[in-house]
């Protein structure tokens, strides 16, 4: 998959695409419906998606928590999966906002990408003050000669399926959940950054990683699988939250210990997938009983993960 930040000056083999409009958050099961329609809508042309970066919700809502499912590379890394070929990342900004929704279709999805048909949900919305929305969409590509697909919300007994139902699902503890209508498990994608190595000196060495811009789930430990920058795969057992035992702080954090592993990956980029939820997190009297539990949730973890091959 070839990512390009601008609309303009693009190669003319990056033109003319079927594209699929969207934040992507998640990259969903209900998203891949909306990528399946593009591609069934015009198979003769390259499949796109048009995504904005950061997520607009993030410049007009600064001081939100962070919220966000997937990042940059972990979503792009999920629409190639589903087959995508060009993925159109557009930097989102307050200037960027000012755009009317005539001038996008016109000048961003007409002129600049050449767009040959447009597919989004039917809740889709854009321009200035979300000025422009599906109905407006399709109208407008139909009179410039593209087509234009509304896809209906994917639902269950549950309701539509949405970033904001999985995002609570994984709030209240229910990863399975989340990989249910995700379609894979989901993951917190970052760096391995040096901690206070105090897992060691109790026999559980972990990778240590900032949760950053992703979503804060359910404080506590879960068995997860972790992919290294090499690509293996390796089983685990992990903390988010504070760790009130040993080093009470306000901001949350991932806390790994991969079975059986004892490489040097400082540095480097990690991908933990949650896999089940376990127990919430606990202040415990002290390092010894902290140890015990910690080998409790050990067990359990490869329990779970034995189960969910």
């Amino acid at each position: 998959m070839r990512i390009f930040n601008d609309w303009r000056g693009l190669p003319a083999d990056a033109r003319g695409a079927t594209i699929a409009l969207g934040n992507f958050d998640g990259v969903h099961l209900g998203h891949a419906t909306v990528l399946r329609a593009a591609h069934a809508a015009r198979p003769d042309a390259p499949l796109a998606v048009l995504t904005f970066e950061p997520h607009p919700r993030e410049v007009f809502r600064p001081d939100d928590p962070p919220f966000r499912l997937t990042l940059s590379a972990e979503r792009a890394d999920a629409l190639a999966a589903l087959g995508c070929a060009l993925l159109y990342e557009l930097p989102f900004n307050q200037v960027f906002s000012l755009m009317m929704a005539e001038t996008f279709v016109s000048e961003v999805l007409y002129q600049g990408l050449g767009a040959r048909h447009l597919t989004t949900g039917v809740d889709f919305a854009f321009g200035h003050r979300r000025g422009g929305n599906a109905a407006f969409l399709a109208a407008r590509a139909e009179a410039l000669g593209m087509g234009a697909t509304q896809v209906p919300a994917l639902a269950d007994s549950g309701g539509p399926l949405s970033s904001t139902r999985i995002r609570r699902a994984l709030q209240d503890g229910y990863p399975e959940r989340a990989t249910a209508e995700l379609g894979r498990p989901w993951a917190i994608r970052g760096e391995v950054a040096h901690g206070d190595k105090r897992g060691r000196t109790i026999g559980f060495p972990t990778a240590n990683v900032a949760l950053g811009r992703h979503l804060e789930p359910a404080r506590g430990v879960y068995a997860v699988t972790a992919r290294l920058a090499n690509g293996t795969m390796h089983k685990g057992v992990a903390n988010i939250g504070r760790r009130p035992t040993v080093n009470a702080s306000l901001e949350s954090r991932l806390e790994v210990n991969l079975f059986d592993f004892s490489g040097d990956i400082y540095g480097t980029e990690i991908a933990v997938a949650l896999i089940a939820y376990i127990r919430p997190e606990v202040k415990f009297s002290g390092l010894d009983a902290l140890k015990a539990q910690i080998a409790a949730d050990a067990a359990e973890a490869r329990r779970l993960l034995m189960r969910s091959q």
